[in-house]
């Protein structure tokens, strides 16, 4: 501060020196910037007054699209005399420089605009492992300056627009993959006004992810940060540049401050000052002959890019030199600070533009997390749409997108935790889990991930080969997937006297009729009998039971309890009928017993069918497939591979020749089954009228299968089966799906094996990094045992026993059924 501060005055002992010199620029100018004509004049008139010499200049419009015309223009002003080409264009224009490196004339490159903050701000994007940023500014013409200085020298993939309208705000939110970063670059009331319009347009929901930079010197102490919704990260040049730039040193720059014309002015008096320190013998002025170019002015090139390095150690100096780019640029000194609503400004990184970028002492910046798109489909218990536990009605996010619950969306947490990423799930616009359409591409969850809409799918997705040519599949996160059987527990009739069932009629009537006959049996033989206990007394001194006929009938019932019958009779052909009697009691309990058991065991285990052959095979059951679904598709392929091969084995049949023997066969070895199930699910059921159908079913189709067809979807499947009371009607659809309503629906029960197994897997993108990183994350959920208590609390684990239903809670059987489920 103190060197520009003295520097006008130690300029007052070389004046005599400078009105010896003669100097004349040739300034290259970007035909985009006509104002700066006016500017590069006034630059020039103040560099006169202050230095007290004479300057010429001359402006070189360039027209990249007619570049002939303004080499033509270059060449003349050329030949008048130049002291040194001033670049002001927004790249290095290649005539330019092959000209003044065959003449050995110094051409000095600068930057008049957002350039070097937006390359301050890149230094900490990249730093920030940024793989692509949307940059807001201000006009045009900032937004091709800002191209032309990062292409070729950033790393980022960048999105560039002026302004933020309406338009532009919806290509934000539809790019993919959406931008890591978004930049407003321009002065603070441009900053803040968009940022304000990009709360708005609902793009600012993540923290960190914007970045304001100020290109104008205003105080942020003094600046209203209330509108900023998030964590935000600011940059801006120190204030206190604005006064070095118009050597000042005590000022106050604002809004209106002529940033672009203070630079020139500044800049234009550097370089008079760094002429004036050459040697008096080298040429500070030179013709050019485009035609025969000569390298007249290499020793002062050499001289002054001398002084110019010499400065660089010189923080003083408003400008610093880069060899690499032959530029001078202002030595800005950029303060980026991290702004959180709750907490205010706080600096984190100070840093010269000549300097690398880093961080202050003992500041560590938090990390970030990656953010990705995760595509799902609505699939029963995988992605299920989140109720409105009042209304009934499915919630929405604020965009619209519905809100979801179930087995993915608890993984995608996990995983997001395990991976430390925030995620949005998003729903396919168009289709459900993803097919092929007739021009090649995809729709739904593929086709979202094929078109970069989303970066994982997370879904009740299989596997197929199709699928793996046009995206990647990590390892299955579960695989005991397919296809069940559902159909309805019975009600069967209840009876508080069901136990009775177990023998027929006729011997219960025996049984009663033994008792009967017992009874007067041992009362006749009490009674007529010369050795029991009445008609012999003296043989028994002791009291005796007197069997009248009530007493016998009452010995001969309770011999059927475990108590027994009591004291018995004393004569022994009394003794005889009873220990007879014993025997048949004891036959029967154990018969009724056993026959209990097997009843209550049988009635409780027995399903209609076991598999999809009994099934296939059977008339009574009708069934059905939800239409167009992959069940109903399996079948379909399957009865296309039963058909192929039959007409394969009939053609090797009927054109074997007798050294082909082995393949003349009778009948054909391969079951068709699916052609049946399939001709079973796709009949459709004939008008008839209610009172006629249980008479044309019984006599003239005796319980064919009449199918009502594919239903339309699987809530009206599982209807179906509820409503057919009898168990005579089943539906064929996903095991996982199934397994849920099964759990819900007590009336339902899952039969036969799981058949069809596919495994469900998460998807990328082709080629994607993140297939790894997802395969070693679910490797640590398996560990954990994470997948198997999703499985627990989504039911989907196997319940294929059945234990009979709710209406067996009556009678004897319901007790013991009851009493089981208890334990």
């Amino acid at each position: 501060m103190r060197f520009a501060c003295a520097f006008f005055f130690v300029l007052a002992d070389f004046l005599g020196a400078f009105a010896e010199i003669y100097l004349r620029f040739v300034f290259i100018v970007e035909r985009h910037e006509p104002e700066l004509f006016r500017m590069i004049g006034e630059a020039v008139k103040h560099a006169e007054d202050l230095k007290q010499l004479a300057l010429d200049d001359s402006i070189v419009s360039l027209n990249r699209e007619n570049e002939d015309e303004a080499r033509g223009k270059l060449c003349s002003e050329l030949s008048k005399g130049v002291s040194a080409l001033i670049d002001l264009s927004w790249s290095p224009w290649e005539e330019a420089e092959h000209l003044a490196s065959e003449a050995g004339v110094p051409i000095i490159r600068t930057a008049l605009g957002p350039q070097p903050l937006v390359a301050a701000i890149d230094r900490y994007l990249e730093s920030r492992n940024a793989t692509d940023a949307a940059i807001l500014l201000e006009s045009e013409i900032d937004v091709d300056k800002v191209l032309y200085e990062l292409l070729g020298r950033s790393n980022t993939r960048i999105w560039v627009h002026a302004g933020l309208t309406r338009d532009s705000a919806r290509a934000l939110k539809t790019m993919r993959p959406d931008p890591s970063f978004y930049v407003l670059v321009g002065g603070s009331g441009f900053v803040m006004e968009t940022y304000k319009r990009a709360v708005k347009e609902k793009l600012v929901r993540r923290v960190y992810r914007w970045n304001l930079v100020f290109t104008d010197y205003l105080d942020l102490s003094a600046l209203d940060l209330s509108s900023v919704v998030q964590p935000t990260m600011i940059l801006q040049a120190h204030p206190e540049d604005c006064c070095r730039i118009i050597a000042s040193k005590d000022c106050t720059c604002s809004d209106s401050f002529e940033k672009t014309q203070a630079t020139l002015n500044s800049l234009i008096a550097y370089l008079v000052d760094a002429f004036g320190r050459i040697d008096g013998t080298f040429m500070v002025k030179a013709r050019v002959d485009c035609g025969d170019v000569h390298s007249d002015m290499s020793d002062t090139k050499e001289a002054l890019h001398r002084i110019f390095v010499e400065d660089i150690d010189n923080n003083e100096t408003v400008f610093y030199w880069d060899q690499e780019r032959s530029g001078l640029f202002l030595r800005h000194r950029y303060v980026l600070s991290s702004y959180k609503p709750d907490s205010g400004l706080e600096a984190v990184a100070v840093w010269s533009a000549n300097q690398e970028y880093r961080l202050l002492p003992g500041v560590t910046l938090e990390p970030l997390k990656h953010f990705f798109r995760v595509g799902t489909s609505p699939a029963v218990p995988w992605t299920l749409p989140k109720l409105d536990p009042e209304t009934g009605d499915p919630l929405y996010n604020e965009d619209g997108q519905p809100i979801y619950e179930g087995y993915c969306v608890d993984l995608i947490q996990k995983l997001s935790e395990a991976m430390n990423f925030d995620y949005e799930i998003v729903s396919p616009r168009s289709g459900g889990f993803g097919r092929r359409l007739p021009n090649g591409s995809w729709d739904g969850v593929v086709g979202d991930l094929t078109t970069g809409e989303t970066d994982i799918a997370v879904a009740a997705l299989t596997m197929t080969a199709e699928r793996e040519e046009v995206i990647d599949f990590v390892a299955p996160y579960f695989e005991q997937t397919g296809i069940l059987i559902a159909i309805r527990k019975p009600i069967r009739k209840t009876s508080l006297f069901k136990f009775m069932t177990v023998l027929r009629t006729e011997v219960w009537l025996s049984i009663v009729a033994a008792l009967v006959l017992t009874g007067f049996m041992i009362w006749l033989l009490e009674k007529y009998s010369p050795y029991s206990a009445k008609n012999n007394p003296g043989a028994y001194p002791y009291p005796c039971r007197d069997f009248t006929l009530k007493e016998s009938f009452w010995f001969a019932l309770t011999s059927f309890t475990p108590q027994g019958g009591g004291e018995a009779p004393k004569a022994l052909s009394g003794r005889t009928l009873v220990a007879a009697y014993w025997l048949f009691v004891v036959l029967m309990l154990a018969t009724f017993t056993a026959n209990l058991a097997a009843f209550l065991t049988v009635e409780r285990m027995q399903t209609p069918v076991s598999s999809l052959e009994q099934l296939a095979r059977q008339s009574r059951i009708n069934y059905t497939v939800v239409e167009g679904s992959s069940t109903h598709q399996y079948f379909i392929n399957m009865k296309f591979a039963e058909d192929t091969l039959y007409r394969v084995w009939k053609e090797i049949t009927l054109n074997a020749t007798s050294d082909q023997a082995q393949y003349r066969v009778w009948d054909y070895p391969i079951r068709e089954q699916y052609g049946h199930i399939l001709l079973a699910i796709n009949a459709s059921a004939p008008a008839i009228e209610p009172e006629f159908i249980h008479i044309i079913w019984n006599r003239y189709v005796h319980r064919q299968c009449v199918s009502r067809g594919p239903v339309a979807d699987a809530e009206t499947g599982f209807k179906q089966v509820n409503d057919h009371t009898d168990a005579d009607f089943a539906f064929i659809h996903d095991s996982a799906e199934i397994k849920y309503e099964v759990t819900r629906n007590c009336n339902l029960t899952e039969v036969g094996e799981l058949f069809a197994e596919q495994p469900y897997a998460i998807a990328v993108q082709q080629g994607s990094r993140l297939q790894e990183d997802i395969s070693r994350a679910l490797l640590e959920l398996q560990k954990e045992r994470f997948l198997e208590q999703l499985a627990s609390k989504w039911c989907l684990h196997s319940n294929a026993v059945w234990f009979g239903s709710s209406d067996d809670n009556f009678g004897l059987g319901g007790v013991l059924l009851q009493a089981q489920r208890e334990k």
